[in-house]
């Protein structure tokens, strides 16, 4: 198989996982973007980094756009090439924002524009390969689509599966950066082997709740309206409060704004926190002065772009 471009560039959204009840199997797709652009070389790799990261990532073979790219190229049976990469990175990171995961879609998808053929590296594969690097998919599948995700991995089969949806309109994300770090190996060091029956059967159905919520079509008992579905449906039992002691600013600010009023959850493993409805500007003015950073992003309705190439105008 030949590289049919020379040089290409994509987009890759930031996404938040858990969304409360659903717990390694929830995503968001945020509109936050990195973009990406790759030489195809017969020189050594290099890697520059603009914004987010820049100074600490990896410039050469260890980045892990690089790493990515050079597994889905193996996989297609396409030829390894001498990389210049050009990295604007928007998306903060080891903050629960899916930076590691849209680095690898982003590294995948590099690779299907090098290849250039619309029948190799579609979606789907995109999905596979990045959950294996993962681990899991539920920051990939939101990358990879864009909108709601919910996945899953078939542990017998390591077959990846996804469904997406498109969220009503009145869920508008807005997210709450802190200025510290949590490394996800950190925070699910924190959880617990086991959890009481009482508790998975509180987040099932919350994380049915929410996945019906996400999907536009919730009709409540009693009237109910998107605001009140919210709140119960991003209840949650099986990780956020077990993580507190590693991240006591962010479940504090859960808190405080649920106690406000807002269905705010744990954006991923932390520590920035996610309200998946609008804040007055007293609360942004206020957590602003606490020192947290207050971003409204918005859902991201695509997931990742081929921008620069001969597939930038196919849809896959």
């Amino acid at each position: 198989m030949r590289l049919r471009d020379d040089f290409v560039a994509v987009k890759v959204p930031a996404t938040s996982a858990n969304l409360g009840p659903g717990f390694d199997s929830m995503g968001l797709a945020l509109d936050l973007w990195d973009e990406v652009s790759v030489h195809a070389t017969t020189g050594a790799t290099s890697v520059v980094v603009e914004g987010e990261g820049a100074g600490n990532v990896e410039q050469g073979e260890d980045n892990l756009v690089v790493r990515a790219l050079r597994l889905a190229l193996d996989r297609a049976g396409a030829p390894q090439v001498g990389v210049r990469m050009h990295c604007t990175n928007r998306i903060p990171h080891s903050r629960g924002l899916g930076s590691s995961a849209s680095a690898i879609v982003a590294g995948v998808t590099l690779a299907r524009a090098l290849i250039g053929d619309a029948d190799v590296l579609g979606r789907q594969e995109i999905l596979e390969i990045g959950s294996q690097m993962e681990g899991h998919p539920d920051n990939v599948a939101p990358a990879v689509f864009g909108g709601a995700t919910i996945s899953w991995m078939n542990e017998e089969t390591s077959e990846v599966g996804s469904v997406r949806l498109t969220p009503p309109e009145g869920i508008h994300p807005v997210a709450f950066i802190p200025d510290f770090k949590l490394r996800t190996a950190a925070a699910r060091a924190a959880l617990p082997a086991t959890v009481p029956h009482g508790d998975a059967s509180f987040n099932v159905a919350r994380g049915a709740l929410l996945a019906a919520v996400l999907s536009g079509n919730a009709q409540a008992s009693g009237g109910a309206d998107l605001h009140a579905l919210l709140m119960e449906a991003t209840r949650d039992r099986l990780h956020q409060e077990q993580r507190r002691a590693a991240m006591e600013p962010s479940l504090a600010l859960v808190d405080w704004l649920r106690g406000a009023g807002f269905a705010a959850v744990v954006s991923g493993a932390g520590p920035t926190v996610l309200s998946l409805e609008s804040v007055g500007a007293d609360i942004r003015r206020d957590a602003a002065a606490a020192g947290w950073r207050v971003v409204p992003m918005g859902v991201a309705p695509q997931g990742v772009q081929i921008t620069r190439g001969s597939l930038s105008k196919v849809e896959f």
